[in-house]
């Protein structure tokens, strides 16, 4: 096992109330498997960082990785 934190957005505080804190997962897991972990619908993520960097859903994530996970935001 490893521990990393997680940082939501607000629109998806539903799916891990705390809306940020440390997170124990499997070495291994990848952001998507994170996401599907928490119950997050595959479509209300479209932007992944991990450690303040542009990720890919595939990303393996590391022992103290920090990994921020965004809706699509529009604007006008």
């Amino acid at each position: 096992m490893i521990e990393i934190n997680v940082d939501l957005s607000t629109t998806l505080f539903r799916y891990y109330p705390e809306g940020s804190g440390s997170i124990k997962v499997e070495k291994g897991t990848t952001a998507d498997d994170l996401i599907r972990k928490l119950g997050i619908p595959e479509d209300a993520v479209s932007l992944i960082f991990i450690n303040g960097k542009r990720a890919m859903p595939n990303q393996e994530l590391d022992e103290n990785d920090k990994i921020g996970l965004f809706p699509l935001v529009a604007g006008g």
